[in-house]
Formats: structure tokens, C-alpha cells, sequence
């Protein structure tokens, strides 16, 4: 761990989309964070993604931004297929990592992962960052406020239509299984799943169904599941992929009353047990995963703990490889 004053200088492995908006900015913003290097093939997009941001050091490989020295954590933002790879890289330079979800390809790799930073100085995260928002935490509070008793059930419905990648003929790393072990419904409901998790506990067993209906690419695109956590709770979900219509609604059912939000979309949170009914409306930051790096930060200066350190970055992946077991 570093010190309680020492400035985390972070590097970046891949500085696409994701980091433009939603995480990028925030290693500038969040105190005791520099975002000093960022890494990318194209030399033209990482000139200008420099450039943009204000990032002093660019470098044309990930070997050669892992083995810098005046960097102390990576941020390994690229498709789950190199994760592993790039993981057991920078555990080797024993320095800090923080990998995109979901965590790997499948539960086995992140199992590897885990291992590799296991009785080093240098610490694991992995992004699910809704872990660190306050408008989840504010459902968790009720929660564990028992607001609305023990958790009996978590229903999670989700749905949109086709997206203009889907319909193109365009490749897309995102419904390609080898880059990014699956196809939307592990892009996105790794989220929900992962957050379940934070709120109610761990999941023992979970079952699924996934088939591909409109067959514009090789991946899962309507996915059925139920599980069960630890605790006796159950859960179940839905997830399609070409629906006429977007839904994006979780209940949780408990013995004294429900709570209802949504996973991406920022809908009102909704408590109802007996005549007790609260709503909250909680907007994301800017930057969504400011609180995440915020978060790493204060764990890395011993300052508090992140709630998704080591190993338990991997707990969705194994629910998620347990519900696609009989696809493909």
C-alpha cells in the first residue's frame, strides 16, 4: 500500500470509448490521482487522445507503459480477451491493476488473475463501479437498514432493440465470444449481477437458458436465468437483445416491502413497505466512475477499502459462465 500522501500516477492500456467521458477525466479529478500515460496502437489516436486530455506520456506499447517507472497503477481498458494477458504482466512489475469489466474471459482467468496479485504489495480491481455510486448505495442502505426485511427474491427484466452495430455488417469485438466472452448479455449484465452480489451477497448456484434469435452475430442475444444466493434468496432475470422496446427494471422483493430502480437507465429509486414509502432521485457523476477511482485511491493510501479488491472482481463471471454453460 502507499502512503497515506502519496499521489497515485496511473497508466492507461487502451484509451477508447469507455475512457473518453466515464473514466479518463477522473484519475485527474479525484485527489491524490494523476493520470500521467496512456497507451494505444494507433499512433494518431493516442497523439490526439493525449493531446485532449492532457496526459504528459504516451507509449506506443503496453510493455513499455507497464515497465515505466514513474508509473504506479494500470488501468487496462481494452476488450476482456487481453485482460488476462496484460494482468499477469503487470502483476509481474508488482504494480497495481485495475482491469474493465468483466474481469476476464471466463471465471478460470479471473481465477489466475487473482492468484498472480495474491501476497503482492501490488493491488487488483476490477471496474464494476456501480458498486461505488451513491445512488446504489443509497439502495443498500435501506437494505441493510432492514427497510424492507430479509431479501426474499431479485427480479431484473431488461430489453432493447437491435443496435445500429448489431444490424451493421461491421465487426464488433462486443458479440465476438473470443474477445469478449460473450456476447451483450456479458457486456451489460455483468453490471447487475455483480451489483446483486454487493447488495444481497454471494451467489451459490445459478441456471440459464441462452439462445441467438435474430442470428446477426455468433453470441447469445436472449438470455433466460435464475439463481440462488448463499443466504436462500433467490433470483432471476431476462435479458433480450431484439426487443421492439427498452426495460430496464429490478425489484427487490423482501419481507416487509420492495424496492424498484434500474441498472443504466436513472430512474427514480422506489422503497414501498406497508404505509413506509420513500423515492429518491439520484443523478450519476460526469464522470460515472469517478467514485470507483476514488475508491482505489483511498485503498491504495490505506484510507478505506474498495469494495471490488481481488478476487471478488471474478464472482459475476463465474454466475455468468454458470448461465451460459449450455450455449454455444
Amino acid at each position: 500500500m502507499a502512503s497515506e500522501s502519496a499521489e497515485i500516477r496511473w497508466g492507461i492500456i487502451g484509451c477508447g470509448d469507455v475512457t473518453e467521458l466515464k473514466s479518463g477525466p477522473a484519475f485527474n479529478k479525484v485527489a491524490g490521482s494523476k493520470l500521467l500515460a496512456v497507451m494505444r496502437r494507433d499512433k494518431e489516436k493516442l497523439r490526439d487522445y493525449a493531446a485532449r486530455h492532457g496526459v504528459p506520456k504516451t507509449h506506443a506499447s503496453a510493455d513499455d507503459l507497464i515497465n515505466d517507472p514513474e508509473i504506479d497503477a494500470i488501468y487496462v481498458a481494452t476488450p476482456p480477451g487481453s485482460h488476462r494477458e496484460y494482468a499477469l504482466k503487470i502483476a509481474s512489475a508488482n504494480k497495481h491493476c485495475c482491469l474493465e469489466k468483466p474481469m476476464a474471459l471466463n471465471y478460470v482467468e479471473c481465477e489466475e488473475i487473482a492468484a498472480a496479485f495474491d501476497g503482492l504489495d501490488a493491488q487488483l480491481f476490477v471496474a464494476y463501479y456501480r458498486r461505488s455510486l451513491p445512488r446504489f448505495a443509497q439502495v443498500k442502505q435501506w437494505i441493510d437498514g432492514g427497510r424492507i426485511g430479509a431479501i426474499r427474491h431479485i427480479n431484473w427484466s431488461y430489453a432493447r432493440t437491435p443496435s445500429a452495430a448489431d444490424l451493421s455488417p461491421e465487426y464488433d469485438w462486443r458479440t465476438d465470444p473470443a474477445v469478449s466472452g460473450g456476447g451483450h448479455f456479458v457486456d451489460l449484465a455483468c453490471h447487475g449481477l455483480d451489483l446483486f452480489i454487493h447488495l444481497a451477497g454471494d451467489i451459490a448456484d445459478a441456471r440459464g437458458i441462452a439462445v441467438n434469435q435474430q442470428n446477426l452475430y455468433d453470441a447469445e442475444d436472449a438470455v433466460s436465468a435464475c439463481w440462488v444466493f448463499e443466504n436462500g434468496a433467490t433470483g432471476a432475470g431476462f435479458w433480450n437483445f431484439g426487443a421492439s422496446d427498452y426495460c430496464d427494471e429490478v425489484v427487490i422483493y423482501g419481507a416487509k416491502g420492495t424496492i424498484r430502480f434500474s441498472v443504466f437507465a436513472e430512474n427514480p429509486l422506489q422503497l414501498e413497505a406497508g404505509d413506509d414509502r420513500e423515492t429518491a432521485d439520484i443523478a450519476h457523476p460526469e464522470n460515472i466512475q469517478f467514485f470507483h477511482i476514488e475508491n482505489m485511491v483511498k485503498h491504495l493510501n490505506g484510507a478505506g477499502r474498495h469494495p471490488v479488491a481481488g478476487s471478488e472482481g471474478g464472482k459475476a463471471s463465474r454466475v455468468m459462465d454458470q448461465i451460459l454453460a449450455g450455449f454455444g
